[in-house]
């Protein structure tokens, strides 16, 4: 294993380039009891799979000194006995190592010969996993590429009938690497996959052969989903000459899947533990609320042809939780100034973030999405170049829901990285370059007015940065915070059955008040 020290300028073989594995602030608490969750590994039924976060450098590339536009290549550390490797990991230079790759276990073939009561096989399938035929060579770097490093080969392997590889090997010296250094998969175990985000992009000199690298994740990346990402990357080039290696990853066939996630015990204590103190601007006049103080401070139900609304009680027990979006319904502030103003303003000492827990990816990971009610969503301010002009009632609207996802391992109960929701838009950020405060708690910021999230302060537009135009989403640290580890309610867990009751409030789904379109005079 090579020595990891830094240089300037290039990669080479005796001088690979510095890195740390991230860690998060403060140590993991211990969990409370569960089933399979923060065990270290994971059933997905022929297959056990474990997260390994420990790499040995192999190659990197400088095309650019600007680290955001390279990358580097590593194969796994610490791989543990009976478990195997399915490719490689890539991620760009410049930021601590933040990633993980998958290793499996064959579970068909460590119960061979073990019989039922009936003295039948438990198994009757091919193994789960199996060496590769061979190797195909997909790009060379010393093939007249802008490369001046040590040259590299990236390999995919060629898979027995029957089977799929899920990764890439990567070598620095000539010659196909060894049949043991990865396994591929049986095809029923595998699920289908997507390139997701371009990490690095070269093209020869010589041939114009372009070579990409990709990130990649599960086409159905839903709660019910059952792809599970490998965290290996997916290249690409027309080196090779022949047919693209498919893009897979795995499966999760286990029947009891839910065993890995975390019980309610183990939900509070990761809320606890993560909870991120939301700050808003000093000039914020528009705070959060919980919803049952905004329906007991005067919120009104109106229904059509009726020229005054109804109290709502402050469960909603009275609110309409069946039918569809027919416009019979919706709520509105009261008609007195005072009442209305009130309102408006929220209170942030009532304030309540709403949870929905989740699994992701297979049930890998477990997503735990917070959502932030506020009474009211203020009004827009215009940015041109040095200009702010005031969009007075433009965006304005009773009623704004936003929300931030924490994404945790179910391997290890620990933080991966957070979803950022922004409007109609939003971004997931990797848990190191997050900032935190006391442990491991995130920091994040709401926007003036509109309540985006936003993972440091500034100013962001909604827009083109570039030109200076756009709608202003200012964040700033303040006095005004929110402490979600304790204020919080959670209001849906689904594969927990009847444990977790949701507010009947959750089932109003109607529009909260009918549009207002605007003239040009009145914005």
């Amino acid at each position: 294993m090579f020595s990891c020290q830094r240089i300037t300028g290039t990669y080479s073989l005796s001088f690979p380039p510095s890195f740390t594995s991230f860690l998060l602030p403060a140590p993991l608490p211990t969990w409370p009891q569960g089933r399979g969750f923060a065990t270290g590994t994971i059933n997905l039924g022929d297959l056990e799979v474990t997260e390994i976060s420990r790499f040995e450098f192999v190659w990197g590339s400088h095309l650019s000194h600007d680290k955001r536009k390279s990358v580097s290549f590593y194969k796994p550390l610490g791989i543990p006995e009976g478990f195997f490797c399915l490719g490689h990991y890539c991620q760009p230079n410049g930021k601590p190592l933040n990633g993980y790759v998958l290793v499996a276990k064959d579970l068909v073939s460590q119960n061979r010969g073990i019989t039922d009561s009936d003295n039948e096989p438990v198994s009757v399938y091919s193994p789960a996993l199996s060496k590769p035929l061979d190797y195909t060579l997909v790009w060379n770097s010393d093939d007249g590429m802008a490369i001046r490093d040590q040259p590299s080969f990236f390999w995919v392997p060629k898979p027995p009938r029957g089977y799929k590889a899920l990764g890439f090997v990567v070598l620095t010296r000539r010659g196909k690497p060894h049949l043991d250094e990865v396994r591929c998969v049986r095809e029923d175990l595998v699920d289908d996959c997507e390139t997701s985000g371009l990490l690095f992009e070269t093209l020869s000199k010589f041939r114009k052969i372009s070579f990409k690298v990709f990130e990649t994740r599960p086409c159905n990346g839903g709660m019910l989903g059952k792809g599970v990402s490998v965290g290996t990357f997916f290249c690409n080039s027309q080196f090779t000459g022949g047919e693209e290696p498919s893009i897979v990853c795995l499966k999760n066939k286990n029947s009891k899947w839910q065993h890995g996630l975390p019980n309610l015990d183990q939900i509070h204590a990761l809320i606890q533990h993560y909870g991120p103190t939301i700050f808003f601007h000093p000039k914020e006049v528009y705070f959060p609320s919980s919803v049952p103080w905004f329906f007991e401070h005067g919120a009104l139900l109106f229904k059509t042809g009726q020229s005054t609304g109804e109290s709502v009680n402050s469960d909603g027990s009275n609110l309409p939780n069946s039918g569809t979006n027919d416009g019979e319904f919706w709520l509105d502030f009261p008609s007195d100034h005072d009442k209305r103003k009130a309102l408006k303003s929220g209170s942030l000492e009532n304030a309540q973030l709403y949870v929905h827990v989740k699994p992701a990816l297979g049930g890998t990971f477990i997503d735990i999405a917070m959502w932030l009610f506020s009474p009211f969503n203020g009004p827009s301010t215009l940015k041109i170049g040095p200009t702010n002009i005031s969009l007075r009632k433009t965006s304005e609207h009773i009623v704004d829901w936003e929300h931030f996802t924490l994404r945790i391992s179910n391997f290890t109960g620990e933080l991966h990285c957070m979803y950022f929701s922004q409007h109609n838009d939003g971004l997931w950020i990797s848990a190191c370059d997050l900032e935190f405060i006391e442990g491991n708690r995130p920091v994040l910021y709401s926007s003036k007015s509109g309540h985006a999230t936003f993972a440091h302060p500034g100013t962001y537009l909604q827009g083109s940065s570039i030109l200076g135009i756009g709608i202003r989403d200012d964040c700033c640290r303040s006095d005004f915070c929110l402490d979600s580890s304790t204020q919080y309610q959670i209001v849906a867990a689904e594969y927990l059955g009847n444990e977790v009751v949701e507010p009947s409030w959750l089932q109003f789904m109607r529009e909260l008040v009918p549009k207002v379109i605007f003239d040009q005079e009145t914005v």
